[in-house]
């Protein structure tokens, strides 16, 4: 949006000295970009908490409240998740809400009603819009179709990404969700850390949703601990890498439960086992969509015969997985996407100026 309309003052706020370095670090890959970083306006202990241990949800309200008269200077918010529709709440009504979305998966919060409520969305695909006009989430001239603008940073970031491994074993991404009613974590995740750490066939990554330890720092720290010895496993309870695509694009298989991260593994299909630790009733279930993905398993007694099981059986499901791409991105990749979701939100705000 910067780089395509000068006429555009784009800036990018942030709550946390990290999260404005890390956002300053993705744009040097887009030096034709004019964007202001802003550290928004809350206090030196809240910053401070949450740099040591995570972002709650009462984090963001707080960080919303205090940054209210900030907000109220601008044209329009663009945010990627739905907390910040409580600026309406506090007095910041003017600004046009705009939602970018944050991962592309099937689990009915992707769907929620309260998305209704921003006044123009961009969604990846066909399936995403069609499940979205159904509800009554979105409706014609509010929404773009097409866009999935993360493919277009790792794209950059990672033209010349190394091997994760260098042993010549096939590399396995473990990555169970953060909500615990659906997660395979606390049922299965220690034992398949074990049986990894015990074999020889395969790599581990495991990196679970970014905020499964958010604010269970000590533990994922002490599982880093504990693997640190085993060069076939790489441990990330949490850092940039597991939310900038370097372990979806770096391993043959994708072992988790419900995360969208499965989505992104996707855009080149490989096999997939999925986890059902918690007995859901999934077939035919559109929540569960990217279970037909791969096999479903829940019994873990034997991991080595099921992950086979998925790498043997990876051709019933090929044509399945590239469909299911299609019809979530609508691309494979190849082109960015972005632009035409800069140039939609443009010439939105122009129109409701």
């Amino acid at each position: 949006m910067s780089a395509r309309h000068p006429e555009v003052a784009v800036h990018i706020a942030c709550l946390t000295a990290s999260h404005l370095e890390l956002a300053r670090s993705l744009a040097t890959l887009y030096p034709e970009s004019r964007v202001q970083f802003d550290l928004l306006p809350i206090s030196d202990a809240l910053r401070h908490r949450i740099e040591a241990q995570g972002l709650r949800v009462l984090d963001r309200l707080m960080g919303l409240f205090f940054s209210r008269k900030y907000f109220k200077g601008f044209d329009a918010i663009i945010v990627p998740e739905a907390t910040s529709l409580q600026l309406r709440h506090m007095g910041v009504r003017t600004p046009r809400m705009i939602w970018t979305g944050h991962g592309a998966g099937d689990r009915a919060i992707g769907f929620a009603k309260h998305l209704r409520k921003f006044d123009y969305l961009l969604v990846p695909g066909r399936k995403v819009e069609e499940r979205m006009l159904e509800k009554g989430i979105i409706r014609p001239g509010f929404y773009h179709r097409g866009t999935y603008a993360k493919f277009d940073l790792v794209r950059r970031m990672h033209a010349r990404r190394p091997p994760l491994f260098n042993n010549g074993r096939p590399t396995i991404l473990y990555n169970p969700h953060f909500v615990q009613r659906f997660s395979s974590w606390r049922m299965m995740g220690k034992k398949l850390l074990d049986f990894f750490a015990a074999q020889d066939q395969y790599n581990l990554i495991f990196a679970p949703h970014f905020r499964l330890f958010d604010n269970h720092r000590p533990e994922g720290e002490a599982l880093r601990r504990e693997y640190a010895g085993l060069s076939h496993m790489l441990i990330d309870p949490g850092s940039e890498r597991s939310i900038d695509m370097t372990y979806t694009m770096g391993a043959d298989l994708y072992l988790g439960d419900v995360s969208s991260q499965v989505a992104e593994f996707m855009i080149r299909p490989r096999p997939c086992l999925f986890l059902n630790a918690h007995e859901a009733a999934w077939q035919d279930n559109p929540n569960y969509q990217s279970w037909t993905l791969g096999p479903v398993t829940d019994n873990i007694a034997n991991p080595g015969q099921e992950i086979m099981k998925a790498f043997d059986t990876h051709s019933r499901f090929l044509e399945t997985q590239r469909q299911y791409v299609l019809e979530t991105f609508e691309t494979l990749g190849e082109q960015p996407t972005a632009p035409a979701a800069a140039d939609a939100i443009v010439n939105f705000l122009h129109k409701a100026a």
